[in-house]
């Protein structure tokens, strides 16, 4: 990877998902340990999506504009990490609802548009983005399982600085890291609502909003349903590595799964096996054997899924349309899914319970599965 800035791209990915490490995982297990309800930590959990329906649009924009992605979200980011200091100034709802509303927001510019630097750098060899996401893998992992240790003995307020800790160093690298030249493409005159009313680009948006939804109370309440049922933090923290750990495999193994599977084919078997894994979850919380199949189909719930997903969005997005392109995809389908999958969550656990509230998962992926068959295969063919 001699003309790709591998070291500083795999330190933005590391510091990035060591922060998602910390901050999915625990941050519900602090609030719920400062007295908030279900719904309050359903509500708060979403946060982060529900900013991505917005923000990314504005900062993709800002980007394609003055064709410096990176230099957006610096200084966006850096806005989001002063912003991150609220949390030490109060625990009420209203007031943490806010902190998080303006952390995300600003937060939210950082990856797409490094995603977007990234293939842009990488050219025609988007089979190796593997190669260089496996550190944020290897990040969330570290964070996951060193905090996840930690809280059983420290106070769960230790996540708010251990957060903090990490906004500094991907920040440290979102600066290191240089802009990448923007390759011109035919696409270039077309305004970008053309590219978005393709059938194909729509079905694959809903899709992926379908499959961030079916995580939605995995990503507010699996660590809560852990502890519920006995098992301790670091061990629930181990689970949740063990999960990236299989991601870090599929990762490194995405260029060969590409060149014997197309993108649509590699989706479907993702969406299946995402359906499987969260009944698993829901139904089978005692057996710790079910929890760790369950969580090694992370590797395709997440892992496979992304790979081929952002693949197909950077080619139905050229161009000047690359960094739109990927903040769209982030904000409709993470933002919109994860967000709905989020509120829903809270909701569900408080009335549903545990089991039927990771059924309705499954249903999420399963509807998932029917978009991507009927539609994508010409996505496929692009």
């Amino acid at each position: 990877m001699s003309a790709l800035p591998y070291r500083r791209l795999a330190g933005f990915y590391f510091f990035y998902f060591a922060y998602i490490g910390a901050f999915a995982p625990f941050f519900s297990l602090y609030l719920d340990s400062a007295g908030m309800s279900p719904v309050e930590i359903g509500v708060l959990m979403s946060v982060p999506q529900l900013t991505r329906i917005v923000a990314p649009h504005l900062w993709g924009w800002l980007a394609d504009r003055s064709a410096r992605r990176l230099r957006v979200a610096r200084l966006a980011g850096a806005a989001g990490t002063i912003a991150w200091l609220g949390v030490f100034a109060g625990a009420q709802f209203a007031w943490l609802f806010a902190v998080l509303l303006a952390m995300t927001f600003f937060w939210s510019a950082a990856l797409p548009l490094v995603e977007a630097t990234t293939l842009s750098h990488l050219g025609d060899e988007t089979t190796r983005y593997g190669r260089v996401r496996v550190w944020g893998s290897v990040g969330f992992i570290v964070a996951v399982v060193g905090l996840g240790h930690a809280l059983d003995t420290l106070s769960t307020k230790a996540v708010l600085w251990t957060v903090l800790g990490l906004m500094g160093g991907m920040l440290g690298f979102c600066w290191a890291v240089p802009d990448s030249r923007i390759a011109p493409h035919a696409s270039d005159e077309l305004p970008i609502g053309h590219i978005l009313r393709r059938p194909e680009v729509i079905v694959l948006i809903a899709a992926c909003a379908l499959m961030a939804a079916a995580h939605g109370p995995y990503y507010t309440f699996y660590t809560i349903h852990l502890v519920d049922y006995g098992y301790s933090k670091s061990l629930a923290g181990w689970l949740w590595a063990l999960g990236v750990i299989c991601e870090i495999g599929i990762f490194i193994g995405m260029p060969h799964l590409f060149r014997a599977f197309s993108p649509r084919q590699i989706l479907l078997a993702s969406f299946a096996l995402a359906a499987a894994r969260f009944l698993m979850i829901g139904w089978l919380p005692g057996s710790l054997a079910a929890l760790l199949v369950a969580q090694s189909f992370h590797a395709a719930s997440f892992g496979s899924f992304h790979a081929a997903a952002i693949g197909v969005v950077h080619k139905l997005f050229r161009g000047r349309h690359q960094a739109r392109g990927q903040a769209i995809y982030g904000s409709l389908a993470y933002g919109v899914g994860g967000a709905i999958g989020g509120f829903a969550s809270g909701y569900a656990w408080a009335g549903l319970g545990p089991a039927l509230t990771f059924s309705l998962s499954s249903l999420c992926a399963l509807s998932g599965i029917v978009l991507i068959a009927w539609k994508l295969k010409l996505a496929a063919q692009d």
